[in-house]
């Protein structure tokens, strides 16, 4: 059955495609859950919100050191061992992480799992642009980063609904198992580029992509690295997503529900259902985004300068008004939220494509997408040491002035983002000559 889809490349990359897009979907449950079960891992290995904080962002530190590596290996090694070899790590940690009986077992899953999943983006996005042209990446990432909407999305009400009937440790651990079977498919079916799948580099380029392929200049790993790292470009991206993407993973990684819980004393079902909205922020935003940078605006530029805008007149809302909001406005500023934080994330990543030479495009996103979990282990401890300066009520919740102060922590951000969205480099009509 396999090789009667690589006869037919059209269907088969879309098998491919799919493929990818359910382990991005595994790879951001497994960065988003911990909002859902926050209270549980509190009470599980008695911790305070700091260690709470440091637990949640051992993900993300993880996550964020194998991302120079998965660039390399992605041009080096290949898409598809990369990724199988680190699925069952994630899934490997998965179960340590559901099996811990205490915090130092727990940080070490987590690390685990942070660098599963850190394998699964970049290269997929060297997949993306061996099986697709360079006029259809934008909307194949704006796609493909939609699935990282249905992992917070699962993440979100049906884990907590799994955690009610079987409770957190049990969860974990079928995800854990889970994961260990996608690799195994991964293995088997996804190739690396069309040659790979039995097609002729003729039939790859023009069959597929419908244009011809030009000779590419070589160009080293270490010459690849050293070119990203020259270009001032790259650092004002990378300074955004840091801010930007990292001040979703924060709140909307961990703090989230601990807000909805201490502040309005919603119940995890109700606050599930809160940060369900999270989820349709980014499926609906990122092929939104997409679309307004592609046919709307035509800039990448003026898409991250108007989102980063809204974050900040958004996130100075929370700030003032905290604990005065209504139940029902929150739905829809919690979409808002990541509409305006994590889903312009497919444009960022488009702008860097766009900066650099195809040859390279592995090293230059595994560099840049470090930047947003580091960003996001950053904000998550920083935010929980705020919480921590205000200490726990007699009940074990922080008090509802404490959000106060982790808001501004987030807005902080923000505006560091807003400042780096207007000294980007607009980079829309230079894919136009790649072909």
């Amino acid at each position: 059955m396999i090789f009667s889809f690589q006869q037919r490349a059209p269907l088969y990359r879309w098998l491919i495609f799919g493929i990818m897009s359910l382990a991005y979907v595994l790879a951001v449950f497994h960065r988003i859950c911990p909002a859902v079960v926050a209270v549980d891992l509190q009470e599980a290995f008695s911790i305070s919100g700091s260690l709470l904080g440091l637990l949640a962002s051992t993900y993300f530190y993880s996550y964020a050191i194998i991302q120079v590596p998965a660039g390399l290996l992605s041009d080096s090694l290949g898409p598809r061992k990369t990724v199988s070899v680190f699925l069952l790590i994630a899934g490997l940690g998965s179960i340590v992480f559901g099996l811990a009986p205490r915090l130092e077992e727990a940080l070490v899953g987590r690390v685990l799992v942070g660098l599963g999943a850190g394998m699964v983006f970049t290269p997929t996005m060297k997949i993306i642009s061996e099986w697709f042209s360079p006029r259809e990446f934008s909307r194949m990432n704006a796609i493909f980063v939609t699935a990282s909407g249905l992992g917070a999305l699962v993440a979100a009400t049906p884990l907590a609904f799994l955690t009610s009937l079987w409770g957190w440790r049990a969860s974990f651990e079928i995800i854990g198992v889970v994961t260990l079977l996608l690799a195994a498919v991964v293995f088997v079916i996804v190739r690396d580029r069309p040659s790979d799948a039995g097609l002729s580099a003729t039939t790859g380029s023009e069959g597929i992509n419908g244009v011809s392929m030009a000779p590419a200049e070589e160009i080293s790993l270490w010459q690849g690295a050293r070119r990203v790292f020259r270009e001032k470009y790259f650092w004002i991206v990378a300074v955004w997503a840091f801010c930007t993407i990292g001040i979703f993973f924060a709140f909307g990684g961990l703090w989230a529900g601990p807000y909805l819980m201490h502040t309005y004393g919603l119940t995890r079902a109700q606050t599930g259902g809160i940060l369900d909205m999270l989820a349709f922020g980014i499926l609906f935003g990122c092929l939104g985004m997409s679309f307004l940078s592609e046919s709307v605006l035509r800039s990448r530029k003026k898409v991250l300068v108007i989102t980063s805008v809204a974050l900040v007149a958004e996130l100075v809302l929370f700030k003032f008004c905290y604990q005065a909001l209504p139940i029902s406005l929150l739905y829809p500023l919690f979409f808002l939220f990541s509409l305006f934080s994590v889903a312009p994330a497919v444009v960022s990543v488009t702008t860097i494509k766009e900066l650099f030479p195809v040859q390279i495009i592995g090293t230059s996103i595994g560099m840049v997408n470090g930047f947003p979990f580091l960003g996001g282990a950053f904000l998550q401890l920083v935010a929980g040491r705020a919480l921590d300066a205000y200490g726990e009520t007699a009940s074990g919740v922080y008090p509802r002035e404490a959000y106060s102060a982790l808001f501004l922590v987030l807005l902080i951000a923000a505006v560091i983002a807003l400042v780096c969205a207007c000294l980007m480099k607009e980079t829309y009509w230079s894919y136009k000559t790649e072909r």
